[in-house]
């Protein structure tokens, strides 16, 4: 981990998250005349049906060996399905599988996992699958259709708001074979046929009698590489490689679930796990602060070479990273004030002090990729796709917008500040005694909401709330410990509170969990900002119809604009590489995938060597 403690520990769950559920558009290709090894959003996947191996994976890679990871906060669920608990990361990625697997050297290709074969008509109105015969969960007995259609019906009406919206598509699911089952959609959304090959498959056996809702300690038979081993709630979990792993020899495994164990220790503050990294009890550390990155990694094993410092380059989008205003609370439902927010947010500067100035500001929500906008006026489909909503979009979203550039000099910008207080005054709010008020004298107030562990995001809201000072504005900041932190996001209960999304280049169904309107009052979805947008919402219809490339890109775009000229969020910076400092004994692939460092690449395809 490093400075950014929190905010590092939120990426990498927000990752595991946006790599089951961030899904691309699929588009009319020739009518499959017989079930295949995998799909692509276009065509046929990259990989042929006899390929050896992913192309990012070392098919020879030696097995044993330990990864040691460390992560921010605790847990005490083993359950990560559903809203309830906080689950370690791994249960997920290593003991469970879904039907496809992934290729992160594709804006998005599934190929067979559990299931030998996929099949669907033209239109993508229905897909099956059909599983392997030698499936088999880790206590041996054989994954079957049941466990499958169990799966889904359970994680579609009690598991996590993520699967809600994809099983309310699913007219019928039906056992068609012996291994096959079939889903059929009731409505036209061409991502679906994909989405629903990423499921977690469970053992339905071991929930008999259970109520699936509630959290538990107890490990989950699942059918992946590993197993848990050892654990101490809230302490560590260790993950043991299961020697008698049914799909070893895949193709898409070989190279991959490589050591013998894979072990994650928490921390409660970032010093403690950074001092754990630098005494050699953990043995791979992500950093996200350039500044810290380029003055701390200087300590004896990184100069005996001991400790190496990876920068892993990457192509997919920025996605927002930032402090996010709840428009639930009536002082941010105007666009003016939100937008007196980010002109009291001295970017250059922040980054400056905190940053060395070295970090790219995150300019949309899709910035860093072909998806994301143009900051000149809108055009083609684009426009198209935005203008029956121009009345009720806030200025720029049609015309143009882009963030203001503060002044790296000084910490306040002394212009911006100006224009704060005039859209302010013009929103029905004015500095009365020292304080801004309303006409009826009300103050306006508001509380930040972190979370205990992010020690950075405490440094930026210390610089950005003196700004405010200066407009009248004195927010309550409430640090709280990750259970509280989770819980009052989860039920929206907050003002403004540190956001991250992870954005991938295959924007799908999980836009509607981010933005859409039907969540907004659902506990666990989302949408923090709590924004409702009849333009978003068509963008995002487009994108999941799209029937062409450039349609797509247009439809995406068109979400970008109303996202970012919504000013709903602050955004800070984000990162061009992912930099993980690990011991000399880790090593990875000399060809780097398309996501870089995203799920699937650590630990999946790394090693240890003597």
């Amino acid at each position: 981990m490093g400075s950014v403690f929190k905010m590092k520990t939120a990426f990498l769950r927000n990752l595991a998250s946006a790599f089951t559920a961030a899904l691309i558009l699929l588009v009319p290709a020739a009518s499959l005349a017989e079930p295949l090894h995998g799909i692509a959003m276009y065509g046929k996947p990259a990989l042929p049906p006899d390929f050896v191996s992913l192309p990012y994976a070392n098919p020879d890679a030696p097995k044993g060996g330990r990864l040691l990871l460390g992560e921010g906060g605790s847990f005490d669920s083993f359950n990560p399905f559903i809203l309830k608990g906080t689950a370690p990361s791994g249960v997920s990625l290593y003991v469970v599988e879904t039907l496809m697997g992934r290729s992160i050297d594709e804006p998005f290709s599934l190929y067979g996992l559990l299931a030998e074969s996929v099949d669907t008509d033209p239109e993508r109105t229905w897909v099956e699958y059909t599983l392997r015969p030698e499936a088999k969960f880790s206590d041996g007995s054989a994954v079957t259709i049941e466990d499958v259609m169990w799966s889904y019906e359970t994680l579609g009406t009690k598991g996590s708001p993520r699967y809600a919206g994809a099983w309310a598509k699913v007219a019928k699911m039906e056992q068609t074979g012996p291994r096959s089952v079939r889903f059929t959609f009731t409505e036209k959304d061409r991502e679906l046929a994909m989405l629903m090959g990423m499921r977690p498959i469970l053992k339905k056996a071991q929930w008999e009698g259970k109520d699936f809702t509630q959290s538990s300690l107890d490990a989950p038979i699942g059918s992946g590489p590993y197993v848990i081993d050892k654990f101490e709630a809230g302490r560590f979990v260790s993950y043991k490689r299961n020697p008698d792993y049914w799909g070893k020899d895949l193709a898409i495994n070989r190279g991959r679930h490589n050591f013998e164990e894979i072990r994650y220790d928490f921390f409660s503050d970032e010093n403690g796990l950074f001092q754990a990294f630098t005494a050699g009890l953990i043995n791979s550390y992500r950093e996200t602060n350039a500044a810290k990155w380029q003055s701390q990694f200087n300590f004896p094993d990184v100069q005996s070479g001991a400790v190496v410092k990876a920068e892993i380059p990457h192509q997919r989008p920025s996605g927002i990273a930032g402090f996010v205003m709840n428009t639930r609370n009536p002082i941010f439902a105007d666009w003016r004030v939100r937008e007196a927010m980010i002109l009291a947010f001295n970017f250059e500067f922040i980054n400056t002090t905190l940053n060395g100035g070295t970090e790219p500001r995150i300019t949309s929500y899709y910035s860093n990729s072909v998806l994301g906008m143009d900051h000149g006026p809108a055009a083609g489909l684009e426009a198209e796709l935005l203008t029956p909503f121009a009345a009720d979009l806030p200025p720029g979203t049609i015309e143009g917008y882009s963030l203001p550039v503060g002044d790296a000099g000084q910490a306040l910008d002394r212009k911006a500040l100006r224009q704060a207080r005039a859209l302010l005054e013009e929103a029905g709010w004015t500095v009365q005694d020292g304080v801004l008020k309303n006409a009826e004298g009300k103050p306006f107030t508001f509380e930040i909401l972190l979370a205990a562990s992010a020690t950075e995001t405490q440094s930026i809201i210390d610089i950005y709330v003196e700004a405010l000072k200066n407009l009248g504005i004195k927010p309550t900041v409430t640090v709280a410990d990750t259970a509280q932190y989770k819980e009052r996001t989860d039920q929206y209960a907050f003002d403004m509170a540190y956001m991250l999304r992870a954005l991938s280049l295959s924007p799908g169904n999980e836009q509607y969990l981010y933005w859409g309107s039907k969540v907004v009052d659902q506990p666990g979805a989302r949408n923090w900002m709590g924004m409702t947008s009849p333009a978003a919402e068509k963008a995002i219809d487009t994108m999941l119809n799209a029937t062409n490339t450039d349609d797509f890109i247009a439809a995406t775009k068109a979400l970008d604009r109303v996202l970012t000229a919504g000013r709903y969020v602050i955004p800070i910076w984000f990162s061009k590489t992912g930099k993980i400092a690990h011991s000399a004994h880790l090593h990875y692939p000399t060809r780097i995938p398309l996501y870089g460092d995203w799920p699937g690449f650590q630990p999946e395809v790394w090693w240890y060597g003597e």
